[in-house]
Order: C-alpha cells, then structure tokens, then sequence
C-alpha cells in the first residue's frame, strides 16, 4: 500500500535525506522516498503495518526537523 505526504514547512534538502533513510527502515516499509522540491514523500508499506509506520513517519520527521508537519495527500 503506498501513502502519499505533503511535508509542510520542509526546508532543508539534507533533513529530507535523512528523513527519507530513516523511514526506509521502519519495520514494514517497503520503500519511502521524499522528493524535496514538491515536498512530497511516498510511503510504501505492508498494508497491516501502514497505521504505525505513519506514526513512526511522523515522530521522525518532527525529530529531524520541528516545524515539518506530514499532511496527508490526496
């Protein structure tokens, strides 16, 4: 199941990076990419496990950078 992402207030092209590493090893993910022009990160991940790496998603990106919020996309 693939889940797509708006990163609202993202500024920073290396946080991205390491937002992107870090999502890809949550348990679970087949594969989470962030484009940091559109701001938009894609999240492939078991459909059973999608409800926790979200969560998991959202801490680290708040960790790397504070003011990023994940707005769920359309």
């Amino acid at each position: 199941m693939k889940k797509k992402f708006i990163l609202e207030g993202l500024g920073c092209a290396n946080c991205a990076s390491k937002m992107e590493k870090a999502i890809s090893k949550l348990p679970g993910v087949n594969e989470a990419s962030i484009n940091f022009m559109f701001k938009k990160l894609v999240i492939d991940a078991d459909d059973d496990k999608m409800p926790s790496v979200i969560e998991e998603a959202e801490k680290i990106v708040r960790r790397i950078e504070p003011d990023t919020r994940m707005v769920s996309a359309i």
